[in-house]
């Protein structure tokens, strides 16, 4: 995990601020944001409905003609590439960050998947212009997804009218009863109508013939050479339903290797969640049977990179995170040393590594709330970080340049000045070697670094609803994309970095990578 991933020594921001349409950012602090996205508190408390009104849609869409399977057959030749970009769309400079980089990384690919979270905060059709169709109007391929939890807080409208083309359902009329559905009926939020010329306006952006593509339903089947790609529709709370899941057993007793692409991660943070599916079983339990030959799950929803290497059997499904394709950045800090799944914590990886998330943490609250004390330098991230987990600190301590609490004045776009970047410390001062104090280690305890009863907030909850304080509109931005090649029988997944910066932008830096053969099912199993 390099320095240049972490883009600590930022001199010059990159370009991305020209494609946002105004400077606007997304505030979850906004009472009409969070009044909007009541529907996850509604579905923890009175059950989440999504698989019954998944039902109606596949209903409708299999009704309209859509085939049978939900098979996706894109023209490919033997060899080739796609991206995956993970909950994506708050329409601010976090994602517009990205898009240089993907686009560069990104020339030559036959699609781009969108994994979890398209839309913030509701999955508004009427949001789609500036979080979908205007960052992505100049990548010249498909773009498909599978939704997240936020896009059903609009009852998935807005996303089956984007990617598959399918008209608004009829509204159900239930009478008021005094059970969970009836109470959480009361404050559900109802679909917003959609504005179909302003939707046929955005849409413009991303009609060149080259770019259109119409995918079958939530769910989906992409039939490629020599792979499988396999999107399913996980709801608000993580889970499927029982016609999914039959669905999913069918397409996944194909012998061809596969790629899970889920709304919601199977390993995340050092746990467990297989997702259960309605009636019993989950969908790990599908994954895992080797006749369905999966060799990789790739989930949204968590907005960092991790990836975890578990042995299931006599071979390896690599686990992935992938959800830092636009959103606010969840710590990575807070992960405990690796055990799950057995995977050891030298073969786990993330971005940011949790040295820089502790460091980010640190700077972001020292400047909001007006705490200098709590200033922890990448270096000292590292040593503390390593410390805590019992690893050698992943990347060499001495490496790193001290961020500011804002980015350096704008340049035009061109070559980074030759200047050396400055070392830990404070902006401008000579470079001191890095030691863990009893102020760190304070430090380190109240932005959750470190075990402690208390902490400032930085967890998933806090964040689900006040990520205006964990928002941060200057580099770095340590979001992340993943690039996937097929080539002679071997798929090569490769982590890339958006920080924000021009260098970056200029050469997307390499955070990780594994290659995993791919071939048939070993006879018997």
């Amino acid at each position: 995990m390099s320095e240049r991933g972490a883009g600590w020594s930022c001199r010059q921001p990159g370009t991305f601020q020209e494609l946002r349409p105004d400077r606007r950012g997304f505030s979850w602090l906004s009472p009409k944001v969070l009044w909007r996205s009541r529907n996850e508190i509604l579905a923890q408390l009175f059950g989440d409905p999504s698989d019954q009104v998944r039902r109606r849609w596949v209903a409708a869409r299999r009704e309209s003609g859509a085939d049978p399977d939900f098979r996706i057959r894109p023209k490919v030749g033997e060899a080739y590439d796609f991206l995956v970009i993970g909950d994506t769309g708050e329409g601010d400079a976090s994602q517009y960050a990205v898009v240089p980089g993907l686009l560069k990384i990104g020339e030559g690919t036959a699609f781009a998947v969108i994994a979890s979270d398209v839309i913030y905060p509701t999955g508004a059709a009427g949001d789609y212009d500036d979080k979908f169709f205007r960052p992505y109007q100049d990548y010249p391929a498909p773009i498909y997804a599978v939704p997240g939890n936020h896009d059903w807080y609009d009852g998935l409208g807005g996303f089956m009218r984007v990617f598959c083309d399918a008209p608004a359902l009829q509204a159900e009329r239930q009478g008021f009863s005094l059970s969970p559905a009836g109470l959480r009926g009361l404050l559900w939020r109802r679909p917003e109508p959609i504005d179909e010329d302003r939707l046929a306006k955005a849409g413009q952006r991303r009609a060149r013939p080259g770019q259109r593509a119409v995918q079958p339903g939530p769910y989906w089947v992409m039939d490629l050479p020599g792979l499988l790609l396999v999107g399913i529709d996980t709801g608000i709370r993580g889970t499927i339903d029982a016609g999914q899941a039959a669905w999913l057993r069918r397409v996944s007793a194909d012998p061809r290797p596969k790629i899970l692409i889920t709304g919601k991660p199977i390993y995340d943070r050092n746990e467990y969640h297989p997702c259960p599916i309605e009636g019993g079983g989950t969908v790990d339990d599908i994954v895992r049977d080797p006749a369905h030959n999966y060799v990789a799950a790739i989930g949204g929803d968590t907005h960092n990179y991790q990836r975890y290497p578990v042995r299931v059997g006599d071979r390896v499904i690599q686990y992935i995170v992938s959800g830092g394709g636009g959103a606010f950045m969840h710590a990575t800090h807070t992960i405990p040393r690796v055990d799950a799944g057995g995977v050891h914590e030298d073969d786990f990886k993330c971005y940011p590594l949790r040295g820089d998330s502790l460091s980010f943490y640190s700077q972001l609250y020292a400047t909001r709330f007006r705490m200098p004390w709590l200033k922890i330098t990448p270096d000292e991230g590292l040593l503390l970080m390593s410390r805590r987990i019992g690893n050698t600190p992943p990347r060499p301590v001495g490496t790193a340049a001290t961020h500011g609490t804002t980015a350096a004045p704008a340049t035009p776009p061109g070559p980074v000045p030759a200047s050396p970047p400055e070392r830990c410390g404070a902006p401008g001062s000579a470079a001191r070697p890095a030691r863990i104090t009893t102020r760190l280690k304070l430090a380190a305890a109240v932005l959750g670094g470190r075990p402690m009863p208390f902490r400032l907030p930085v967890g998933r909850t806090f964040h689900r609803w006040f990520s205006e304080l964990s928002d941060w509109d200057t580099p770095p931005f340590f979001k992340n994309f993943l690039h996937l090649s097929v080539r002679d029988g071997t798929l090569r997944i490769r982590c890339f970095a958006a920080t924000g910066c021009r260098p970056q932008e200029l050469e997307p830096p390499m955070e990780d990578e594994v290659a995993i053969p791919l071939s048939p099912p070993a006879a018997g199993g």
